[in-house]
């Protein structure tokens, strides 16, 4: 497999409620320019960028795959910023926004709300909304990238598909079956693991629509997927959940298992 320069670093890999770590959101980055996709919960986002040397300048598109608070609110924040931004000459060119319809006007009424009207009227000019539509392809750092529903259970959720990696992100929901004929023999899929199968009873992963590591794991291996990287976890492990997570994970799954940390970066390779 060959470097292409992509590499996938996650600014954070908790659930919702987390507090050790950070929401799950991560950043795919080719040397100076970032694709982010969601932005956690708060605003601490500005410091985890700040940490792993991410200038908000280097940010053009971002991608909020649904409105639950921990994905869409740490938008809020990017927002504000770059507008300030924007505003003072300290960016150049547009950030593009995208979303779905029902994302795209919760995020509207948020920013309405809790933002100045200058950073707002920024919307539709400099800060462009893409609204997505089902099965949408835009062009994003030079690569095609393919949106699509993820038929969630809960709020409408979208997932996208970089053709060029054979990369596949399902958002925070198990890998609906539907879906699996695009994940077969996918190089790199990203998927939720709420907690271990082991602790099923402990963390009721079934109850949110979330699944186990085991879960994971075996749907993975049924797909030949070649790297699997698990992400929207639970944090009472944080000293040995990749330890734990690999031990229980590799008995099922016989490709590349990942288990990253905040902040952990991972070379895509073709």
């Amino acid at each position: 497999m060959n470097d292409n320069g992509l590499s996938i670093t996650m600014l954070g890999t908790g659930h919702a409620t987390v507090t050790r770590y950070y929401n799950t959101c991560f950043i795919l980055r080719e040397q100076d320019r970032c694709f982010m996709v969601d932005a956690g919960g708060g605003n601490q986002i500005l410091r985890i960028l700040e940490e792993h040397d991410i200038s908000l300048t280097q940010i053009h598109d971002l991608f909020i795959t649904h409105a639950h608070s921990d994905h869409i609110l740490g938008a809020v924040w990017i927002i504000r910023r770059i507008g300030q931004m924007m505003r003072g000459g300290k960016y150049d060119g547009e950030l593009r926004i995208y979303a779905c319809g029902e994302v795209m006007e919760n995020l509207q009424t948020i920013c309405g709300i809790v933002l100045m009207k200058k950073v707002t009227d920024l919307f539709g000019n400099r800060m462009r909304l893409v609204r997505l539509q089902d099965g949408d392809s835009h062009t994003i750092l030079d690569r095609k990238v393919t949106f699509f529903d993820i038929r969630s259970t809960k709020l409408i959720q979208y997932g996208f598909q970089l053709a060029e990696e054979n990369l596949l992100f399902c958002g925070d929901e198990p890998l609906n079956p539907a879906f699996y004929p695009k994940a077969e023999g996918t190089s790199y899929l990203l998927h939720e693991a709420f907690c271990l199968f082991s602790e099923r009873e402990k963390f009721e992963p079934y109850e949110k629509h979330h699944s186990t590591v085991r879960d994971v794991c075996q749907t993975a291996e049924e797909l030949q997927v070649k790297n699997l990287i698990l992400m929207h976890t639970e944090d009472s492990h944080m000293q040995d959940r990749k330890r734990l997570y690999k031990e229980e994970g590799k008995v099922f799954f016989s490709g590349n298992l990942w288990v990253p940390d905040d902040g952990e970066s991972i070379r895509i390779l073709q």
